[in-house]
């Protein structure tokens, strides 16, 4: 539970101590607009992405994979706590079931909305797809540009970080994990 009156107290602490006065026209509400920002960006802490798929649908078995590409996101860098964000890549091979677009992308969310890692990210979707619908492989691949690379540090705009996460047993006959990795990085 996001406590939003303790990020308002931090936040009109941390505004302080950078020398701002507080009580001014522009800043006296920015304590308020954070904690409300924060309870949107932080939404995912404590939630299962695996949950996200509470409709499922009978497959017909002739599909080899499921694929869903260029899937935007943004998180915010556990680090820093600067935004990430970018696109993901997101392919399964069905054992009888699917799912629609829309529960891949709330995993997706799920897992973005909260201090993250892009790695761990990666994992978890890959993971969540691989409970959530019991399928017979997963593949993810995110690709994203770091706010904390950007803007501090390096300095380097347009740098992109790819990660990539692969589960399941990918049983003899089914397309491996690298014809589905490969599905995920065509264009």
């Amino acid at each position: 539970m996001i406590k939003e009156e303790k990020i308002r107290q931090s936040v009109a602490a941390i505004l302080a101590a950078i020398g701002e006065d507080t009580s001014r026209e522009g800043l006296k509400d920015t304590p308020s607009r954070v904690a409300r920002m924060y309870s949107e960006l932080f939404s995912g802490v404590g939630l299962d992405p695996a949950e996200a798929f509470t409709a499922l649908f009978e497959d017909s078995g002739e599909s080899n994979a499921v694929v869903l590409r260029d899937v935007s996101f943004f998180s915010i860098c556990e680090h820093h706590l600067l935004p990430f964000y970018g696109a993901a890549q997101i392919g399964y091979i069905p054992k009888g079931k699917v799912c629609g677009a829309s529960k891949l992308i709330r995993a997706l969310e799920i897992v973005a909305r909260r201090p993250q890692l892009q790695e761990r990210m990666t994992s978890q979707l890959a993971d969540a797809i691989q409970l959530g619908l019991d399928c017979h492989g997963v593949a993810v691949i995110v690709e994203a540009e770091h706010m904390c690379m950007t803007m501090r540090g390096v300095r380097n705009q347009g740098s992109r970080i790819m990660t990539s996460a692969v589960r399941g047993p990918f049983p003899k006959g089914q397309m491996s994990s690298a014809e589905l990795m490969n599905m995920l990085r065509a264009a």
